[in-house]
């Protein structure tokens, strides 16, 4: 009888070694790594028609290495032009990713994005008030100017919320007032000026374009995204904290004001340098995060990595479709970012059963 009520039992299913979950993390990171390399390479092929051995020639060259020269018009088009713009794509993407995760967390807010800081709203007036008084004359007088844009606004933000406290619903209101200002300073702005032709080139940086990358604009953004990237990693376990409240972070021993001072300026500074490079692209940092997290969960230890790598992948390949599917005209990615971001968002939002 006894031996039947053994049987009769449900049988105990032991949990997965933490070894298995450790090799399925290990597995997804490099898995994307790998993509994101390969999506490199490919990105810089699509348009160009040169092969892995004529990409590699083009970079050996600039780096001194004993290669053959590529012809002069093909070396040019592959590592002036195509190189530093899949790069600044990929440099992009994984900051907004970034951003994006973190005001999630720290706003408790599953809507929040790079933009709701109005850092983007004040780099654009920048850049509007550049063109308009006819210093736009390189696409640096027009980063420079939404980077000074973006700065002013994120000073007018800090003062609000040194007034108002940082608590996070103060932040996203705050956020939303000192966004609203300066959109409506650029629209001012635009409509006072007469040049059709000022008003195109703002227009057409102010939907996201990736046609003027150069290798001054990589450089800044992987040496500011790096360092962005180290100071939110090490704050992953407030992170973590964050999402529960902060009253949970608190109790785990986490400076919250200071804290959240710090991850706002951060990603507002993350924020102004890739507007100021590329303009607003938008849903990257709103719908990368979501998907990321059904790959490797909550833990932002994990989470801000590969929103990292995932946020690149995906505005690099965006960006390769769009150069394919209205070619030959120039679109901005932010365009296609909007079109393909709905869509996946509404995805997100049934999955998480909020729709």
């Amino acid at each position: 009888m006894a031996d039947a009520a053994v049987l009769d039992q449900d049988p105990v299913v032991a949990p997965a070694p933490k070894s298995l979950h450790g090799r399925k993390n290990t597995f997804v990171v490099v898995l994307s790594l790998v993509v994101l390399v390969v999506s490199l390479v490919l990105a810089v092929r699509i348009g160009v028609g040169a092969g892995w051995a004529e990409i590699g020639r083009a970079a050996g060259s600039r780096l001194g290495l004993a290669v053959v020269p590529l012809p002069r018009l093909l070396d040019s088009l592959i590592w002036d032009l195509r190189l530093p713009r899949v790069l600044l794509a990929a440099l992009v993407g994984a900051a907004l990713a970034v951003c994006g995760a973190v005001l999630q967390s720290v706003t408790r807010n599953s809507l929040a994005d790079p933009y709701l800081l109005g850092v983007s709203s004040g780099a654009s007036t920048g850049a509007v008030v550049v063109v308009v008084l006819g210093f736009a004359g390189s696409q640096l007088g027009i980063t420079g100017g939404a980077l000074i844009g973006a700065l002013v606004s994120f000073g007018l933000l800090m003062v609000l919320l040194r007034r108002t406290g940082l608590d996070s619903s103060r932040i996203v209101l705050t956020g939303v007032v000192v966004g609203q200002l300066f959109a409506a300073l650029t629209s001012l702005i635009l409509l006072s000026s007469g040049d059709a032709d000022s008003i195109r080139a703002v227009t057409n940086w102010l939907l996201g374009s990736l046609a003027s990358a150069r290798w001054t604009s990589v450089a800044v953004c992987a040496v500011v995204l790096g360092v962005g990237l180290l100071v939110v990693w090490l704050c992953s376990a407030a992170l973590d904290g964050f999402a529960f409240g902060t009253d949970t972070a608190s109790s785990l021993g986490v400076d919250v004001r200071a804290t959240r001072a710090v991850l706002l300026v951060t990603t507002s500074v993350l924020t102004a340098v890739a507007v100021a490079a590329v303009g607003a692209v938008g849903f990257v940092g709103l719908i990368i995060p979501h998907g990321v997290r059904f790959l490797v969960g909550p833990l932002h230890r994990k989470l801000l990595p590969m929103s990292a790598v995932v946020g690149a992948v995906f505005l690099v390949w965006t960006d390769a479709l769009t150069r394919v599917v209205f070619s030959p005209l120039e679109v901005p990615v932010g365009v296609f970012t909007a079109l393909i971001g709905v869509p996946l968002f509404l995805l997100v939002l049934r999955k998480r059963g909020e729709l």
